[in-house]
């Protein structure tokens, strides 16, 4: 095999499929696909993994995890040191064998699907992923591909289903439970539960509750999944009913103050964890002396006060918070800020910290979100 077609894999870089790889004949192989961290949340995949070892184990289910496929191992930390993402270190803590961890740039690479083809998987789960699945890979398990997608489909198909349903403000979402197809988020549903939303959860929690009912979810279908019942019961997703949900980018994380202040807190909810959330204030010190200073906006709630009318944008303090006058007589209270180069901090240690000097708004234009051909 041609070395530049050589499949990359974390502590066996040159390694085949072996005899230590091979497949109990009396387990069903099943292939978990997991990306390392989602919005600074490494506990994803691993929850799902977990499950996945923790059922495999028990009398009553007849599969075993056979293989394991997320990001390669990238440098992290002061000294840079090549690293197996957090979901490889995750198996390999809990005595997975490297030689069955695989770690292709892409799902596509010709000598990662020779080596999957050789475990003879009959199922293959993803959450999170992050990687295109190709055809050539969607034919390999006869009992297909199945995903654990934070949305209630098809609603908020796309690479940030719960940015995005946090952004829009929604009271309910859910998570579904999905066949893979080539389209994007598109393929069958096998199951799917609903989940209230309350105004002040932000991404990185939700998205932990998600794939946590969306864990429980998997385990309760699988044995359909492997008996070939769930092909059978899931039902087409509606496309016309669809919406999307396209990728966060950094310009996003500006906050624009000529929209409403609940259109500001949904945004801080939805862009929690990252790219987080960012306003330019103008700091006016004592001798009408003015420095611009870039603000990370933490944490947030909509002011029960209306009328916020200030002169010329002046941001106040009231209640513990930095108060900012937004579109509609709204105001944003913000109650945990980051400025450059320290921790976070409450907004009343922030504004003690001024020792008199006033606040007030910079204004930025609104950035709308990347077209879905970026995702």
């Amino acid at each position: 095999m041609n070395s530049t077609l050589m499949l990359r894999r974390f502590c066996c870089c040159n390694a085949t499929v072996t005899s230590s790889s091979a497949v109990s004949s009396q387990k069903k192989p099943l292939v978990f696909l997991g990306s390392p961290e989602v919005l600074r949340t490494p506990k994803v995949s691993a929850t799902v993994l977990d499950s996945l070892f923790n059922a495999s184990s028990k009398p009553d289910f007849t599969f075993e995890v056979a293989a394991i496929v997320t990001q390669p191992p990238a440098r992290r930390g002061r000294g840079k040191k090549l690293m197996p993402s957090p979901v490889a270190q995750h198996a390999l803590d809990r005595g997975f064998p490297s030689d069955l961890i695989f770690t292709p740039e892409r799902a596509g690479e010709e000598a990662f699907l020779y080596s999957l083809k050789a475990l003879q998987p009959d199922l293959c789960v993803t959450a999170a992923y992050g990687n295109i699945l190709p055809t050539k890979f969607l034919n390999i398990p006869p009992m297909g591909t199945v995903n654990i997608h934070p949305s209630l489909l098809p609603l908020y198909r796309g690479a940030a289903p719960v940015q995005r349903a946090l952004q829009d403000g929604v009271k309910e979402t859910g998570v579904s439970l999905a066949f893979t197809i080539r389209a994007l988020d598109a393929g069958p549903i096998i199951a799917r539960k609903t989940l209230e939303v309350d105004d002040h959860i932000k991404a990185p929690e939700l998205l932990d509750l998600l794939f946590s009912e969306g864990t429980k979810l998997l385990i309760h279908e699988l044995p359909s999944l492997f008996d070939g019942a769930a092909k059978e019961k899931a039902e087409p997703q509606d496309d016309s009913k669809a919406t999307l949900a396209p990728k966060i980018t950094p310009e996003e994380s500006w906050l624009c103050f000529d929209e409403e202040a609940s259109v500001l807190h949904n945004k801080v909810r939805a862009f929690a964890g990252w790219p987080g959330t960012r306003a330019k204030v103008i700091v006016i010190g004592t001798k009408n002396d003015q420095d611009i200073l870039d603000l990370k906006v933490i944490t947030t709630r909509v002011s029960s006060h209306r009328n916020h009318v200030t002169e010329e944008d002046e941001i106040t303090f009231a209640n513990g918070a930095l108060v900012f006058p937004c579109a509609r007589s709204s105001g944003l209270e913000v109650l945990e800020v980051q400025p450059p180069g320290k921790k976070v901090m409450p907004a009343a240690a922030f504004w003690n910290g001024l020792r008199g000097q006033k606040l007030k708004i910079v204004k930025m234009e609104r950035v709308l979100p990347a077209a879905m051909s970026t995702l």
